[in-house]
């Protein structure tokens, strides 16, 4: 805090009472001034203010108007004649200087930081430049590191056979067994001038991936495609495809590392620079991105997908960017600036609905199903991976590895299980012996691995009261619905009651009342007179109404004791008007009941077009009302005998 003028001057009068020791006061100001400022700057800085006369001035007033001028950089202060002014003047100049002193102190502190930094800055440099000039004579290998080098050669040098299931995977198309249909329209849809993006749907196991990857081989070969000779194929899993939605990571379209928070590499952090990371659609640029289970996409990534599809590039953005900042590498300005090349053709495949996938990209996609393979095919599947692992096998090993499976994929690992069970059990000393595989290394592959057969349930040649085989699909491939009823007259007279699984969901209980309702319209039975118990057997959900007919079915016969066949599928959505209403997956429902050795499928009429007229062995009786099924129905037992000398005729044709 500065004193006032008064007790200034007092101080001032016991210290200085003589004028030379107050011009040797204001000498020692002087020499102060020239310490802080510097003697040159002083001298310059006298020249601007009009003081370097006066500063070298014997007589007081003028020395100290010099000093004045100097501190305040004032060229207008007066001289001043009394003594009490020059006593005020030289407090005036002791508060500046110490401000002067003060700042001047804060800046040597913060210049002898710097200079430190400087300094150490300067030593890694150096520290730096000699370590490269070593690497130069030297390398950067130290016996660890080389060390580390040997040991991973050697382990390069190991190298196991194939898997065997890709030794076994098809190696070209004609090899992919149950689909020709498919892979024609694939071919067609691929090996064009003007490709298509594509989505194949189908059951998991049938070919599907396999099928994209040699369609592009083929579409390479051909001279009118776009495709060159080294054109991608890339794969990636719908199911692995995670993303965040602020952009850190995004390995299907790109994304941007930024220098503080996302790491991007070291000569640009340093330098602030953000790096952009190119994804899975620039590195299938030219070629196909094929994308398994695309269902299973999370739904916003969809979208951006197709804002891919459309462009054809991907755009990069960042806050940390800046374009005309000079160390820039010209590569991350075009990126920011034009975006990366991502120009390719999609193939998705999905075990899913159509309506479960993005209408968006099913709008600028084909559309393919591939088709659930047969018991037959399977064993042609089976048959051809013992042939390519140079193994034989005993008579009834491919049907019965087909038993438990109808994916390719899964049959031709049971194969390979089997074929290593069999080496197993051969005698060490006859390594060259062929190898055989019996029902037996099969049944140790089941049991190990807990496999049961695929349909538990069988047709048979016989007929029963209240129960019928209803059809049902998940993921592309059918199944057969057991549905048994039971009929005891109702315990109070009128007062019936309706017993009905839970666990089977609210679309088949409506199924059970649309039944009670056209069972007491167009049969005549009253179900009040009834206690009814319908079951599914193995319980589970019956998402859909296409159980409606066969639940009917199953009522009427256990309430009018009727006998119904134990070998006819039914399916078909039933109406309180009795009427047999269309259904979906009737292909699916088709292959199923071919798989259980039905000789008969009820379907409804308005499905009747959608039915393979190639799938023999299975009679298809389309259907309008419950009355044409019952009527069927009646007659099946007529016809039994001449369908099944059909299928036995048409069996025989296949097999050779």
């Amino acid at each position: 805090m500065a004193a006032t003028n008064g007790e200034y001057a007092s101080r001032l009068r016991r210290k200085y009472g003589v004028e030379d020791e107050l011009n040797r006061y204001v000498s020692a100001l002087y020499e102060m001034l020239a310490g802080a400022i510097g003697q040159e700057k002083l001298v310059l800085r006298a020249g601007k203010v009009s003081a370097l006369k006066m500063m070298r001035s014997q007589n007081l007033p003028d020395r100290l108007c010099a000093l004045a001028r100097l501190v305040f950089e004032d060229p207008t202060i007066e001289r001043t004649s009394t003594r009490a002014q020059q006593r005020r003047t030289i407090a005036e100049i002791e508060e500046a200087m110490a401000d002067l002193l003060a700042h001047k102190s804060v800046g040597d502190a913060i210049d002898r930081k710097v200079s430190e930094k400087m300094n150490a800055r300067h030593q890694e440099y150096l520290n730096d430049l000699k370590l490269e000039a070593l690497r130069e004579d030297t390398g950067p290998e130290t016996p660890a590191t080389q060390a580390k080098l040997e040991e991973l050669e050697a382990l390069s040098q190991r190298n196991l056979a194939a898997s065997a299931l890709q030794q076994l995977r098809p190696q070209r198309l004609p090899e992919i067994v149950g689909q020709e249909g498919a892979i024609k329209a694939l071919v067609a849809k691929i090996s064009s001038p003007y490709p298509q993006h594509v989505i194949l749907y189908g059951p998991p196991g049938v070919g599907k991936t396999t099928a994209a990857r040699l369609v592009l081989e083929l579409a390479k070969s051909r001279a009118y495609t776009p495709f060159a000779k080294d054109a991608p194929f890339v794969e990636t899993s719908g199911t692995t495809l995670r993303w965040d939605p602020r952009e850190t990571t995004n390995p299907l379209l790109g994304s941007v590392h930024d220098p503080i928070y996302q790491g991007s590499r070291r000569e640009f952090a340093e330098a602030g620079i953000p790096e952009p990371k190119l994804g899975l659609v620039t590195r299938a640029h030219g070629g196909v991105l094929f994308i398994d289970e695309i269902g299973e996409l999370d739904p916003l990534l969809q979208t951006r997908l197709l804002k891919v599809l459309e462009d054809k590039r991907v755009t990069f953005e960042s806050s940390y960017y800046d374009e005309s900042a000079p160390n820039v590498p010209a590569y991350i300005k075009r990126l920011f600036k034009e975006g990366a090349p991502a120009d390719f053709i999609l193939i998705g495949a999905t075990t899913r609905d159509p309506d479960e996938i993005d209408p968006a990209i099913r709008s600028r996609a084909s559309e393919i199903f591939f088709s659930p393979l047969t018991q037959h095919q399977v064993v042609s599947i089976v048959q051809g991976a013992i042939k390519r692992l140079g193994a034989k096998a005993v008579r009834g090993v491919p049907q019965l590895i087909a038993s438990y499976t109808i994916e390719g994929r899964k049959a031709v690992q049971i194969v390979a299980d089997a074929y290593s069970q069999a080496l197993y059990r051969v005698d060490p000393k006859r390594s060259n012996a062929p190898v055989t595989l019996t029902e037996d290394d099969v049944r140790v592959v089941v049991q190990t691995s807990r496999l049961v057969p695929h349909t538990l349930v069988r047709a048979r040649a016989t007929r029963e009261i209240g129960k019928t085989f209803g059809l049902g699909v998940h993921n592309y491939l059918g199944s057969i619905i057991e549905i048994e009823a039971m009929a005891f007259p109702a315990a109070q007279p009128g007062k019936g009651t309706i017993r009905f699984n839970d666990t089977a969901g609210s679309m088949a209980k409506d199924s059970v009342f649309n039944a009670t309702s056209v069972l007491r319209a167009q049969a005549g039975v009253d179900v009040s007179d009834f206690d009814l118990h319908i079951n599914i057997v193995g319980g589970g959900n019956i998402d859909g109404p296409s159980a409606g007919l066969a639940i009917f079915l199953a009522l009427y016969s256990a309430t009018t004791k009727t006998p119904l066949p134990q070998d006819v599928a039914i399916t078909g959505e039933l109406s309180i008007q009795g009427k047999i209403r269309a259904v979906g997956g009737v292909v699916e429902k088709l292959y199923a009941a071919r798989q259980a050795g039905m000789r008969a499928m009820l379907l409804p009429k308005e499905n009747a077009r959608e039915v393979d007229v190639a799938l023999s062995g299975v009679q298809v009786l389309p259907v309008a009302t419950v009355d044409q099924a019952l009527r069927e129905l009646r007659v099946h037992k007529l016809s039994t005998r001449r369908s099944q000398g059909r299928s036995q005729s048409t069996r025989r044709k296949t097999r050779t």
